[in-house]
């Protein structure tokens, strides 16, 4: 006996035309906080308000950043701004010290690297052209 295994699990129904219920809810709770913005303040006095809570819920019925619906990142914003950070620095002390460490490490880097030996392309060269000659001259002597 076969069993039939369900498939688009995370697709969920269209019930009232292209929305589903829950954008369904979002659209018409918008609506209906629109209508009772409008006969609360009138239309001039409420244009701004509607406008705000129609984009919301128009926002929160299709707007999905990284295929995630918006409600989960108004979530997490509201996680952010409530919940206490922990900001960690380290506390340097003696900072005319450790100013002065520093320019001596920085002297003594500038003299090894004036002392380190410099390959100018004569040099490279000469060095490439010995390597190739000993490959060559080892070839020679395992035929």
């Amino acid at each position: 006996m076969q069993f039939k295994v369900p498939q688009f699990l995370d697709i969920e129904d269209k019930i009232f035309g292209p929305f589903t219920f829950k954008e369904f809810v979002y659209l018409a709770g918008g609506a209906g906080l629109c209508f009772v913005l409008y006969k609360l303040l009138g239309l001039i006095l409420g244009a701004i308000p509607i406008l705000a809570v129609a984009t919301l819920a128009v926002a929160l019925a299709r707007y999905k950043p990284n295929n995630k619906p918006f409600i989960n990142m108004i979530e997490s914003a509201f996680n952010y701004f409530l919940t206490s950070k922990l900001y960690i620095w380290k506390r340097r002390k003696n900072t005319a010290k450790n100013d002065k460490l520093e320019k001596e490490n920085d002297t003594k880097k500038r003299e090894d690297m004036r002392d380190s030996v410099r390959l100018g392309r004569n040099k490279l060269r000469d060095l490439a052209w010995s390597l190739d000659v000993l490959d060559l001259s080892k070839h020679g002597e395992n035929k």
